[in-house]
């Protein structure tokens, strides 16, 4: 998979330090690979949920959640956002 933006994780663990290795490590599983639906996503992070049109990803023991759009027909991963737990309860990033 195409990772877009690496930038946002970057971003992500130097607002929270403890978050690095956990953004790495996604992003390097992701990167190498190849999901064509929610079900094979599912397979490698088997809590990933779907909340149209994007998917969560629970990080660092579920303190954390990715949230991405995933176009498998381009093989593409575009991150949206990177929130603690609570602050992806408040819903605020749906708008």
């Amino acid at each position: 998979m195409r990772v877009i933006s690496r930038k946002r994780l970057k971003e992500a663990a130097r607002t929270h330090g403890d978050l690095e290795g956990s953004l790495d490590a996604w992003y390097r599983i992701t990167k190498s690979s190849e999901w064509k639906s929610l079900d094979a996503v599912r397979k490698t992070y088997p809590s990933a949920d779907s909340v149209p049109p994007c998917t969560v990803f629970n990080i660092k023991g579920n303190q954390y959640r990715l949230i991405a759009k995933i176009e498998y027909r381009f093989g593409l991963v575009l991150i949206k956002h990177v929130l603690t737990h609570a602050e992806y309860d408040k819903g605020d990033w749906q708008k």
